[in-house]
């Protein structure tokens, strides 16, 4: 539990690609400054967030009331949360978004490492950021996925029945 009390994510979330058709007419429709420039700045603003929210998550030091807040359905894992800030090692433990991609109104996909102090624990794990309550938050299942990696079925905390 120990590195896992810590933090890691389990779900990962598949990307996919394309290009758009290629054209030979030279007066292709563009779309306008503004619709782009919000879209830009919505993507932006909401990278910024899960990068931030998901690093406070993570961070064993952040008051336990502000981690549930940062947590998908969180007040359903108040306990679990307090189980794991009880591992003297889950002290030290942290997260470094290494990416944020393929962002939704509703999902994102992050893409982190896990931290001992400096030391990675365990590298380019993958999770999934939910907006909810107007707010980024750390998918629930994430965690879920993450505890499932050191406790027995019958020990994780019973939101994960539920969980993503």
């Amino acid at each position: 539990m120990a590195v896992i009390g810590g933090c890691a994510l389990a779900a990962a979330v598949a990307a996919c690609g394309g290009s758009a058709p290629s054209s030979s007419h030279t007066s292709t429709p563009k779309p306008t400054p503004s619709a782009t420039s919000t879209t830009s700045t919505s993507t932006s603003a909401s990278i910024t967030a899960i990068k931030t929210n998901w690093t406070t998550f993570f961070n064993f030091k952040t008051p336990t009331s502000q981690q549930v807040a940062l947590l998908e359905n969180g007040s359903d894992f108040t306990s679990a949360i307090n189980g794991m800030k009880s591992n003297p090692i889950a002290s030290g433990a942290n997260a470094k978004v290494l990416s944020v991609t393929n962002v939704t109104p509703t999902t994102a996909t992050v893409k982190y490492n896990v931290l001992l102090g400096t030391a990675v624990a365990l590298p380019n794990q993958t999770g999934t950021a939910v907006y909810q309550d107007g707010t980024w938050k750390v998918g629930d299942a994430s965690l879920c996925g993450l505890l499932g990696l050191e406790l027995k079925k019958s020990e994780l905390p019973p939101a994960c029945s539920s969980a993503g």
